[in-house]
């Protein structure tokens, strides 16, 4: 399976992560861990949403869908 997620940092509010993964348990802990150079100096992230997928690219397409301006209304309308 293949996730995509959207992290929100508990220090910084305002500021959210939309990421795709095969392994979200382990991805979230990179995240919170610094591993992550676009997320690291706003750990800790907490998951406020995901969705599974069974195949990558359609993983992919919805990641890079939630990422574009009508992806990231949608988002905010419908999945937070």
């Amino acid at each position: 399976m293949w996730y995509v997620y959207i992290l929100k940092s508990v220090s910084f509010p305002d500021k959210e992560y939309i990421g795709a993964t095969e392994n979200l348990r382990q991805r979230i802990e990179d995240h919170n861990a610094g591993k992550s150079k676009h997320t690291a100096k706003f750990t800790p992230w907490e998951l406020i949403w995901y969705c599974a997928f069974s195949r990558k690219f359609r993983a992919l397409e919805f990641e890079r869908y939630l990422k574009s301006h009508s992806g990231r209304a949608f988002a905010n309308k419908r999945l937070k």
